[in-house]
């Protein structure tokens, strides 16, 4: 009788508009994605992101793992290979980065003025439980192919490539990272490199939406107020694709602007970096070079600076001032 009143309250939970909103901030977040999302799921076939483990739920939002129930070994760190954390399926850095507030002041700046950012950071198709271990190990780099690694963590099938720093998740989850990156590039006008984009693309074709993953997407977005349409086939990435940008709640100001003299950004110049074109091996400055909102999307590298640019190979452009 109690095991179904837990269900029927779940259920209310989850698929209730009324009883759900979307998380405001990233602490707010992880509690709701554990008791609306995840709660049922620490004992499931799933089991966490990387390693498919189960766990015990502990505290606020987290929970401890147990490496029994997935063969998981700790690399290095026990402690931390022993609890799950929220990982970000496409990391903080990799959208703080793209954000004129990180230029500004780094994450701690983009939570407290960034509204954008701060959509993100909340977003709840972006989390998921996961190793803490490997979460680290995984940091912000991109997702990849980790061919030539052998197991790290014992039985755990995700592998993380530091020398190449990239991360190769296990196939049961291949496609729903695609998907979920998908839905974060297209919803907040992120850039997209075409290497990320061909394999993506292919992950999502060899592993297609699941049952599970459907359900996920139901639950979150009876949370959030919208799906993932590329779990919902509503859109699909392909070559070229243009992203729509309907999470951008609003422009950010530039700082050193006057509050009178302030108006909306766009794209291009939003991110306040340094745009390389990745076929000329030419960067541009956002200030005084002409060119700056001229690179196609597809051949843009950002950099943080310009000694960063130089050392990758690129030269000023030479109609910047």
């Amino acid at each position: 009788m109690k095991s179904l009143l837990y269900v029927l309250l779940l259920s209310i939970a989850v698929i209730s508009p009324a009883f759900s909103s979307p998380p405001s901030n990233f602490s707010e977040a992880k509690v709701i994605a554990r008791q609306k999302v995840y709660l049922d799921q620490a004992n499931s076939a799933q089991g966490d992101l990387y390693c498919g483990c189960k766990w015990t739920w502990v505290g606020k939002s987290g929970g401890r793992i147990d490496a029994a129930s997935c063969g998981l070994k700790a690399r290095k760190q026990e402690t931390r290979a022993d609890r799950t954390e929220w990982e970000h399926i496409v990391p903080a850095w990799t959208f703080g980065h793209q954000r004129q507030c990180w230029q500004n002041g780094g994450r701690e700046h983009c939570v407290s003025d960034d509204p954008v950012f701060q959509a993100m950071e909340a977003d709840l198709f972006n989390l998921y439980p996961s190793v803490g271990e490997v979460n680290g190990d995984r940091s912000n780099f991109n997702y990849g192919m980790a061919a030539g690694v052998a197991p790290q963590y014992g039985q755990c099938k995700t592998k993380v490539d530091f020398e190449q720093r990239a991360a190769e998740p296990r196939d049961e989850v291949k496609g729903l990272v695609a998907r979920t990156t998908f839905y974060m590039f297209d919803r907040y006008n992120l850039t997209m490199s075409r290497q990320q984009q061909q394999l993506f693309m292919a992950w999502a074709r060899q592993f297609p939406v699941t049952p599970w993953e459907k359900e996920r997407n139901a639950r979150i977005a009876a949370i959030m107020g919208h799906p993932n349409p590329f779990v919902t086939n509503d859109r699909t990435w392909t070559a070229g694709y243009k992203t729509v940008g309907d999470g951008i709640v609003s422009p950010i100001p530039d700082r050193a602007t006057p509050p009178a003299a302030q108006a909306p950004v766009t794209r291009s110049t939003s991110t306040g970096l340094i745009i390389g074109n990745r076929n000329s091996h030419v960067y541009h400055l956002p200030h005084g070079c002409a060119s700056y909102d001229k690179v196609a999307a597809k051949n843009q590298m950002s950099f943080e600076s310009e000694s960063d640019a130089r050392a990758a190979g690129y030269r000023r452009a030479g109609n910047c001032r």
